[in-house]
């Protein structure tokens, strides 16, 4: 048996219309790939992390899925 690999970062947590103090609070930094005309925010911290700190401003998982190697998470906030 082969073991899967786990990422454990970084993680992308919105793009560049996301809301900043939200960013600031999930220590998330602005950037672009090359060829992109677009940014994005990331973290270092694994999904579970970023996930746990939503949690505790208020946010719910609402729905996941999966997208190729990449898992998508939609939370609300009441």
């Amino acid at each position: 048996s082969v073991p899967v690999p786990q990422e454990v970062g970084p993680t992308m947590v919105g793009d560049e219309h996301s809301d900043p103090h939200l960013m600031s609070i999930l220590g998330a930094t602005k950037r672009s790939t090359l060829g992109n005309n677009f940014c994005e925010y990331y973290v270092n911290d694994a999904p579970r992390v970023v996930l746990d700190k939503l949690e505790s401003l208020g946010y719910r998982v609402v729905g996941m899925t999966g997208v190729g190697q990449t898992l998508v998470w939609c939370l609300h906030r009441e």
